[in-house]
């Protein structure tokens, strides 16, 4: 097993730590003062990783540190010829979701990435029930205009996560009503949710993997979000998004063009996490 020293490992502990607090302190402010973003706050709110954890460090499987209390210290760690390690005896109980996700990685990559979508998950998420919508910014087009863009478009959406979120009125319209169980037949490239879920992929994967795979899926889902909610219905204006109308047709030309750019920027990203998890699928039971 490679070992890393102290002063091999911790600069890159370090380093990890001062980017990712790029974003967990701006995070942790807000919430000690009671704020709420709806856009940067997303990811840690949706998903279930802590600032604290996503700003750890970790070498990744088959990889040992010297001098390394702090990882000794983590139950996913274990002491091996005087050097710390992560744990392999816990991927058993791992494998048949490594499996899943194996899956769901290679099917989405497979297939052509859908650009007809036009963010219209969010407007689904309010339509008819404008009362009831996920965050306190005001609606562009208020209610009935926001009803009325829902009703002149076809929805599109792929993805089982945010189909969920839609009205009870709105799922009808979209062109399948999805379950968890469409999830691998339906995820697809192009979808800005299915980019922002390799964020959850990677951080699932610790400590197996290198923390550089998270924050980097990371930084592509935050930019993901910002699209996300710039072509929603609500007005963010005055938190310094512009909005894309894409209830226009420059607003739905624009959209696309993101789109295919972080399609583009997710392919290698989504690659070299299938590859993770066939690795980690090959090791050995530990008995």
């Amino acid at each position: 097993m490679p070992t890393l020293s102290r002063s091999d490992w911790l600069p890159r502990a370090e380093a990890h730590r001062e980017r990712a607090q790029q974003y967990t302190v701006p995070h942790l402010a807000r919430r000690a003062n009671g704020e709420k973003h709806p856009v940067a706050d997303f990811l840690f709110e949706y998903y279930n990783l802590s600032p604290g954890a996503l700003e750890r460090w970790h070498p990744g499987l088959g990889v040992g540190l010297l001098d390394a209390p702090e990882h000794a210290a983590l139950g996913a760690y274990v002491e091996v010829d005087g050097a710390v390690t992560a744990d392999p005896s816990r991927l058993e109980k791992r494998l048949p979701g490594l499996r899943w996700t194996r899956d769901l990685l290679a099917n989405t990559a497979s297939r052509p990435a859908r650009t007809g979508c036009f963010g219209l998950h969010e407007w689904a998420m309010v339509y008819r029930d404008a009362d009831d919508r996920r965050h306190p910014a005001p609606l562009r087009l208020g209610a009935a205009g926001t009803d009325e863009v829902v009703e002149s478009h076809k929805l599109a959406c792929t993805h089982v996560d945010a189909f969920r979120f839609f009205t009870d009125e709105a799922r009808p319209l979209n062109i399948e009503e999805l379950g968890r169980e469409h999830q691998l037949e339906w995820e697809q490239p192009g979808c800005l949710h299915a980019t922002m879920d390799l964020y959850r992929i990677a951080f699932r994967l610790l400590p197996f993997v290198e923390s550089t795979i998270v924050l980097d899926t990371f930084e592509l889902a935050l930019a993901v979000r910002e699209v996300d909610m710039m072509a929603s219905p609500y007005d963010l204006s005055d938190l310094g998004y512009e909005p894309i109308a894409i209830e226009t047709a420059d607003g739905k030309a624009e959209y696309v063009r993101r789109q295919r750019g972080f399609t583009e920027a997710a392919a290698p990203l989504r690659a070299k996490l299938l590859e993770s998890i066939e690795h980690l699928l090959a090791v050995p039971v530990v008995e």
